[in-house]
């Protein structure tokens, strides 16, 4: 029990009770956990809608899946109810992970290659450190940040050069940039509830207050249409419902749960990286040696970062 009289979760109790060279590692190992199952995220997102499925039903139909999956945990392992403040917490969760990330990247992904997406996304590790230092009040040194947006502009800059250049700003750009700050927010949010309320609580959680308003999304982008799609499209549907939108959150707010935060996030600076070379695996876009080498700056970069927040 805290002093304000808040509980903290076992699972937060065990965190605080490792010593913190431990907790570094750990939540290091977590993080990349989850940023692997997230890497699998644009290049299949774009596979299911390029097979034929609407991308509002790609968008909100995946938390609809994810959503019974996590009913039927909650109902099986029956956990403590989120209280008070955690509620409204859960709605900033809904919001960013569960209905902005996944409507804006499946719309955006409709109109422009996964190369590209990945070159918008690659700048979400240094807004989701902006945004946890803005609810945690982490204030890391200096050299972190310059080596946290180098990190970032050497993955906009790999990508860019594997997806032809950025070009002029347009409406899909603008979709992903909403998707950045959605998403940075979400996971901010979620990595400080998740040290009270527990890592797969919190996204079985806001899945479930979300369900109202991903069912009626769903529903609503099958009216009137035939949703058919490949077995391949129907298998990439799956990965993102269970994965994406489900287990990957485990690891993902549990690395964040254990932190530092801002030091944990920036273990997605890998993601750009994994996400085109699982496009060039899955939709044979070109991986040349210019793109590997830009990657391993990006993880070097990375390295870097999260060396000089300790």
């Amino acid at each position: 029990m805290k002093l304000d009289g808040s509980a903290i979760h076992p699972a937060g109790e065990a965190i605080l009770s490792t010593p913190a060279r431990t907790r570094g590692a750990a939540g290091l190992w977590w993080g990349a956990l989850g940023i692997l199952a997230f890497s699998f995220t644009v290049p299949l997102t774009r596979v299911a809608v390029g097979a034929g499925l609407p991308a509002l039903f790609v968008g909100a139909g995946r938390a609809v899946v994810a959503a019974v999956l996590a009913a039927i945990l909650l109902a099986i392992l029956r956990p403590a109810r989120p209280r008070g403040r955690q509620w409204l917490s859960l709605a900033v969760v809904a919001f960013g992970v569960v209905l902005g990330f996944p409507l804006l990247t499946s719309y955006a992904l409709a109109s422009v290659p996964a190369s590209h997406a990945a070159t918008v996304i690659a700048v979400v590790p240094a807004v989701t450190a902006v945004f946890a230092c803005l609810r945690t009040g982490e204030r890391p040194k200096a050299r972190f940040w310059i080596f946290a947006a180098l990190g970032s502009l050497a993955g906009v800059l790999f990508a860019a050069i594997q997806g032809g250049g950025l070009g002029g700003l347009h409406a899909a750009d603008l979709l992903l940039f909403g998707a950045v700050i959605a998403v940075a927010i979400g996971y901010a949010e979620g990595g400080v509830l998740s040290k009270t309320l527990g890592s797969w609580q919190t996204i079985s959680w806001a899945l479930i207050i979300s369900l109202p308003a991903t069912t009626a999304l769903t529903g609503f982008s099958a009216v009137g249409q035939d949703v058919q799609a490949s077995f391949i499209g129907w298998l990439c549907f799956a990965y993102l419902a269970v994965v994406s939108m489900f287990l990957g959150f485990f690891a993902w707010y549990r690395g964040l749960a254990i932190g530092p935060m801002v030091r944990v996030s920036q273990v997605q600076l890998m993601q750009p990286l994994l996400s085109i070379v699982w496009a060039a695996w899955f939709l044979a876009e070109a991986l040349t040696w210019a793109t590997v080498l830009g990657g391993l700056v990006v993880v070097l970069f990375a390295w870097l970062a999260v060396r000089s927040r300790r």
